[in-house]
């Protein structure tokens, strides 16, 4: 089911492994923070030279020569690595993976890349070289053996950005720094609220189907995004997901906590965690159930004429 998009502040219409949570005694009450009310969101040769040095571990500097012999790995379309298991024309060129399921001509040599020829003698020489990754041009330093690189190009710090509002059909990536640009130009409906401790009010949650609730937390020079999500695990059983997501690097985000808390009826549900980084996305908490999860009927309990408030506090941890 398409999500729609979140509203913007004051709207009550839709336009749309941590302890796992619990139940405490009510407490007394406190002074009421700020609130705002969310409505919902719906390479040529394939030589290689023999002075050329191999390195044997990650990191370290790289050598001219170690830099001579990884580029001879290159492919010719993408300028990405040929890694394991490499397959060349009958010419000896050789073509990434990806790259060969679109053509029909060795891109070098315009020879056919039929039948596949395996070169056993690269794969061998790749097992022994340290790769870049993707991403040293933005910034990554590390080398890593071509088994280790897929898994570190998925989760590396310094890969593009995508748009986190969750539910979107926003294709954006870029630059961290610009993450919060991009928001403030092409999700204009977010509503942002200043200071550690909020109200993130969802409107209309007794929706039907998937629903996202969105929101904006500033506080300590960072951005904090607030989402509740609403998913329909089979029909009539519905769940809801919610978590703060830090606008910054997994590594900053390890110096926040936040908690989550539904107050009402004499009833009180809290959840404590460490934010994820908008890198994890939300997706990756609700797969791990690590987030504040309840049900339908739990909802109801804390909901005031089908509005759900959720009390959002975020805390500075000691170094």
């Amino acid at each position: 089911m398409s999500r729609p998009s979140s509203a913007g502040p004051g709207a009550s219409k839709p336009c749309g492994k941590q302890p796992p949570p619990h139940a405490s005694a009510p407490a007394a009450a406190a002074p009421a923070p700020a609130a705002a009310t969310i409505a919902a969101s719906g390479a040529g040769s394939s030589a290689v030279p023999a002075a050329a040095a191999v390195l044997s571990g990650p990191g370290g500097p790289v050598s001219p020569q170690h830099h001579e012999l990884t580029s001879l790995f290159e492919c010719p379309v993408c300028f990405d690595y040929v890694l394991p298991p490499i397959l060349q024309c009958q010419a000896g060129h050789l073509v990434c993976k990806q790259c060969r399921q679109k053509l029909s001509l060795c891109p070098t040599c315009r020879g056919s890349l039929t039948p596949s020829i395996r070169n056993l003698a690269m794969e061998k020489v790749a097992s022994a070289v340290l790769f870049p990754c993707k991403y040293a041009t933005t910034g990554c330093s590390l080398t890593l053996h071509h088994t280790e690189k897929p898994e570190h190009e998925d989760i590396c710090e310094y890969r593009p950005y995508s748009c986190p509002c969750p539910g979107a059909t926003c294709k954006w990536q870029g630059s961290l720094e610009a993450v919060m640009s991009h928001l403030m130009h092409a999700h204009k409906s977010i509503t942002t609220l200043q200071g550690e401790d909020i109200v993130f009010l969802a409107t209309d949650i007794n929706l039907p189907g998937a629903v996202d609730w969105v929101m904006m937390q500033s506080c300590f020079g960072h951005h904090f995004m607030l989402v509740l999500e609403k998913q329909e695990k089979y029909e009539g059983h519905q769940q809801f997901f919610a978590i703060v997501l830090l606008i910054g690097t997994r590594k900053q985000a390890e110096n926040f906590a936040y908690r989550l808390e539904l107050n009402g009826n004499r009833r009180r549900l809290t959840w404590e965690a460490t934010p994820r980084s908008i890198h994890d996305g939300v997706n990756a908490a609700i797969v791990n159930s690590d987030c504040l999860v309840f049900d339908t009927a739990i909802a109801h309990l804390f909901a005031d004429n089908g509005n759900l408030g959720i009390n959002v506090t975020i805390s500075t941890c000691c170094p």
